[in-house]
C-alpha cells in the first residue's frame, strides 16, 4: 500500500538579509499546497551574487528573529554536511529520505537565472517549482529562458476512472513521441494526476481538486493562460 508523501518546501538563498518577502512566500506555499514545513536552506556563497559580508551564524540568527512564532519554518546550513553549494546536490540529499516530496520555493528574481543553475532540469525532474511573482522582476522573468521552455497543460476529468485513462493515452503519446522518461506520479490518487513528459508537465484533475488547487491562479502572474491551460 503507498502512503502519501509528506510535502516539504524548501527555500535557498544567501538570507543577506532575510526579510518579510521570505517569511510571505513560505507561508503562502504552506497554505495551498499543505506544506509540513518548510526549510530555510542557506548557501555561504550565492554564485550569482557578491560574496556576503555577514557570517553565516549571524544570517541564521536573523532568519530566526524573522520567523517568529512559524515553527513550520526550520533554519538549515546543509553545506558542511554535502560539502556543496549547489542545488541539485541538496535536493538528492534530502530526497534520500523517500517519505517526502519536495517543493522548490523561488522569486521570480531566480526564474530569469534559472537556466544556468548546475542541472537546473534535473532539479526541476526531481522537485516541484514554485515560483513567487516578485516586484520589479516579472517583465523580465516572462522573456527568461526557462519560461520560454516552460510548458505546462491542467485538464480535467470526469471521474477517477476518466482521471486515469486520460493520463494512460497521455503517457502513450509521449512514449509513442520518443519521450522514453515520461511517467504518471500520483498513481494513489483519483482526483488528481500529474504526467511528467521531462520538458512538458500535464496536470489532469478532477474539477473540485483543480478548483481546489487553483495552480492556474498560482502561476497566472508570471504564465500566460494560453500557456498554461488547455
Amino acid at each position: 500500500m503507498n502512503k502519501t508523501k509528506i510535502k516539504i518546501g524548501v527555500l535557498g538563498g544567501s538570507f543577506d538579509p532575510a526579510h518579510k518577502g521570505h517569511l510571505a512566500i513560505s507561508k503562502e506555499a504552506k497554505k495551498r499546497f499543505k506544506l509540513k514545513k518548510v526549510i530555510w536552506a542557506i548557501t555561504k556563497k550565492n554564485p550569482f551574487k557578491i560574496e556576503s559580508k555577514t557570517s553565516v551564524a549571524n544570517r541564521i540568527k536573523y532568519c530566526k528573529k524573522i520567523i517568529s512564532t512559524n515553527s513550520f519554518i526550520k533554519v538549515k546550513f546543509y553545506e558542511k554536511i554535502i560539502k556543496s553549494n549547489k542545488t541539485i546536490n541538496l535536493i538528492n540529499h534530502l530526497k534520500k529520505d523517500k517519505s517526502i516530496e519536495i517543493y522548490f520555493l523561488m522569486g521570480a528574481d531566480n526564474l530569469i537565472n534559472f537556466h544556468k543553475w548546475h542541472k537546473s532540469k534535473l532539479i526541476s525532474q526531481k522537485c516541484n517549482i514554485l515560483v513567487f511573482d516578485r516586484h520589479g522582476y516579472k517583465k523580465n522573468s516572462l522573456k527568461s529562458k526557462t519560461f520560454k521552455q516552460l510548458n505546462m497543460i491542467i485538464a480535467s476529468g470526469t471521474s477517477s476512472r476518466h482521471i486515469q485513462s486520460l493520463s494512460e493515452q497521455v503517457l502513450e503519446k509521449l512514449k509513442n513521441n520518443g519521450v522514453k522518461d515520461s511517467k504518471i506520479e500520483g498513481k494513489e490518487s483519483g482526483e488528481w494526476k500529474l504526467v511528467d513528459g521531462i520538458d512538458l508537465i500535464v496536470h489532469i484533475f478532477h474539477p473540485e481538486k483543480r478548483k481546489f488547487y487553483e495552480l492556474e491562479k498560482i502561476w497566472s502572474e508570471l504564465i500566460p493562460k494560453e500557456k498554461v491551460m488547455i
